[in-house]
């Protein structure tokens, strides 16, 4: 794709980048075949080849309306068209660069800024979230129906066999809204290790991995997030900790790419680095262990199994993701369009409910095909989304292993 952005903008990093990407491009549509939004709307501005076109023309002119907004503003950011595309467009990042662009052309109404506010300060603190989750269900019937599903009701502690002999150590990444809204997750994933001898420990001093504020264009704060949760793993890593252990996707995804985000920082891009390799999702951790010393009981019930968008199509993980639950004599049902998007999408539910309860209703539909006793993912957003349509319990896949370790 020729382009020609603007002289003091390609004199930026993000501006070498974003002409980067665009010359990767060959128009040939194959993104769109795969993009849940064009597939719902039909709508080449709705599909990443026409977001990439808004995009160059916003960065070549400076032209941008409030509809360039809006087509953005629907994508759900789930990369199932970089696993398509035949050139490695990596169109996540040229949307981050478009969106943090249109924020200074387009201003946004009071109402949606005050939102977005209150959305990038509360949800990535989870003293916050405990709170405000503690409100929601007080309220709930002063709540529109789209809202009142998605508070997710407070989850019981769950004791699971343990193991107290470990001889390795691993830190248990524990997000934001995942410890105050299904903390049996963790706890899960730390009764499952340790039969494998491995320690999960938990950092007080880590917070929001950033992904929440990254992904509304509040970049700095992303950055800072980063840097502070490089500092609180780095005596850790030091001290000999193998891995930083993700039982979120969401969060592993962003993890894995902080060296793109602290570019600018050359201290914190080597250790980020670092952190980068030593970042896994609980499932590549499984992949290379002896799986034979977990005393699971055997169970027939039947599984209808979700990759979340940020395992398959930003981790690359769903082969391994597949291979852990085959191993582990995982009963799954047959489902169809893994590749689509559930509707989560982070906070996509909040700021488009009406097309995420399109994408939600398409994929609850699906994953039911095979009448499942039961639904797994792999990400906390995921599984809330799911869980508020979902005839059959959602949960996380590591609490399904756990409930079948033998006390």
């Amino acid at each position: 794709m020729k382009t020609s952005l603007k002289d003091e903008f390609l004199g930026t990093l993000d501006g070498k980048k974003a002409e980067e990407i665009l010359r990767r491009c060959v128009h040939c549509g194959f993104c769109n075949a795969t993009c849940p939004t064009y597939q719902e709307l039909s709508d080449e501005r709705d599909g990443p080849r026409g977001r990439i076109y808004l995009i160059k023309q916003m960065l070549e002119n400076g032209e941008a309306t409030e509809k360039t907004r809006k087509h953005l503003d629907r994508c759900l950011t789930c990369r199932s068209c970089e696993t398509t595309c035949p050139s490695g467009v990596e169109y996540s990042q040229l949307l981050d660069i478009g969106r943090q662009q249109i924020e200074k052309h387009v201003p946004r109404s009071f109402g949606d800024r005050i939102l977005r506010y209150g959305v990038t300060r509360i949800l990535p603190n989870a003293s916050w979230n405990r709170v405000m989750f503690r409100l929601a269900r007080q309220f709930t019937f002063l709540m529109p129906d789209t809202f009142r599903e998605q508070i997710p009701s407070e989850q019981r502690s769950t004791s699971y066999p343990q193991k107290n002999q470990t001889v390795r150590t691993m830190i248990a990444f524990r997000g934001c809204v995942q410890q105050t809204a299904t903390p049996n997750t963790l706890a899960a994933a730390k009764a499952v290790l340790s039969h494998l001898g491995i320690e999960l420990v938990e950092v007080n001093q880590e917070g929001c991995c950033g992904a929440i504020n990254l992904h509304l264009s509040e970049h700095e704060r992303a950055v800072q997030q980063a840097k502070r949760n490089i500092d609180a793993w780095w005596r850790y890593i030091e001290h000999g900790a193998e891995a930083i252990v993700m039982s979120a996707s969401g969060c592993g995804v962003t993890i894995k790419e902080y060296p793109k985000l602290l570019v600018e920082s050359p201290y914190y891009r080597e250790r980020a680095l670092v952190i980068a390799e030593k970042a896994k999702d609980i499932s590549e951790i499984l992949l290379v262990e002896d799986l034979s010393q977990l005393p699971l009981k055997s169970s027939n019930e039947q599984i209808a199994v979700h990759c979340p968008c940020t395992l398959q199509h930003g981790m690359k993980n769903k082969e391994v993701y597949y291979e852990v639950l085959k191993r582990l004599s995982i009963v799954q049902t047959r489902t169809s369009e893994d590749h689509l998007c559930c509707g989560s999408a982070g906070t996509y539910s909040l700021f488009q409910p009406e097309l995420s309860q399109q994408l939600l209703k398409r994929k609850v539909e699906v994953l039911s095909e095979g009448n499942p006793e039961g639904i797994v993912t792999a990400n906390i957003g995921c599984q809330l989304h799911l869980g508020s349509k979902a005839q059959v319990p959602v949960k996380h896949w590591i609490e399904l292993i756990a409930e079948r370790l033998e006390k």
